[in-house]
């Protein structure tokens, strides 16, 4: 019998765009984890607040927001699956 990954699903809301700032502004939650988030994608940062819990979801959001950017839109809300539970 093989051992299933757990998997907690992350929720992402966009709050702001700029394309000529380079940057996304939105938050993410995940189980009981709330954080805010500023990407800025032309410089590869990725500030998240507070700092509870930011190890666990700097990579997969990083990821997501790299794979998603262009589909992204201020007010959209968005998911993606963690291999890990939160």
């Amino acid at each position: 019998m093989s051992k299933r990954l757990p998997e907690t699903t992350a929720h992402v809301r966009i709050l702001r765009q700029s394309w000529q700032q380079g940057s996304i502004e939105g938050e993410v939650r995940a189980n009981e984890y709330e954080w805010q988030f500023h990407w800025h994608f032309r410089r590869g940062l990725l500030n998240i607040q507070p700092s509870l819990g930011r190890a666990l979801i700097k990579e997969p959001l990083g990821r997501f927001l790299e794979a998603k950017d262009y589909q992204l839109e201020p007010g959209g809300d968005y998911s993606f699956t963690i291999r890990a539970e939160l």
